[in-house]
């Protein structure tokens, strides 16, 4: 299967497919984090090869409800951001999945597929990720754990603090490969 992670510098993603033997690039802005296949510009560039598969993860500073109190103060750059959010999702790939945390493209567009927790995937902490889903079956849970804190919520101001907040989870990264990695 070939798989493109939109908007993904960690690489992790990515890295899940290549592990279960899926040919998989990461598309960012960023320099990757990680050594791999990752093509540093727009995805606009790429997104018209050929794909099976695409998890996009736009960038949520303007779509997110924990930035309402600023929507009205930067209502062009929501629309841009709501707009870049639908051109990923309307993307001629057979299979999509974009995520992002609540906020407004459950209005704008339509609800989410699913509203995942890290928690249900291995890791102790809670913060809710929305997934929209264009022939993709909902993520099964695969490792439901206890001691749950927001540890997000809780992160210092600091330059860093809007890359820390996106950092996916490794098991989010893990199910997706293990799951829908099976569907071609």
């Amino acid at each position: 299967m070939k798989v493109l992670v939109a908007c993904e510098f960690s690489g992790m993603v990515r890295d899940a497919f290549i592990r279960n033997g899926h040919e998989a690039m990461s598309c960012d802005l960023l320099p990757t984090e990680s050594p791999g296949p990752h093509y540093q510009s727009d995805i606009f560039d790429v997104i018209n090869d050929y794909w099976d598969l695409m998890i996009a993860h736009p960038p949520c500073t303007r779509l997110c409800v924990s930035g309402a109190r600023w929507f009205k103060q930067y209502a062009k750059e929501q629309d841009e951001a709501a707009e870049f959010f639908m051109r990923l999702m309307e993307a001629d790939i057979p299979m999509i999945a974009v995520e992002n945390p609540i906020g407004v493209m459950s209005t704008r567009y339509r609800k989410p597929d699913q509203i995942i927790q890290p928690w249900e995937f291995g890791h102790g902490e809670t913060k809710a990720t929305c997934l929209w889903l264009k022939n993709l079956p909902k993520l099964i849970p695969t490792d439901i754990v206890s001691g749950r804190e927001n540890r997000i919520h809780k992160l210092p101001p600091s330059k860093d603090r809007g890359k820390l907040r996106s950092i996916f989870y490794t098991g989010f990264a893990n199910a997706m490969a293990e799951q829908w990695g099976k569907l071609k």
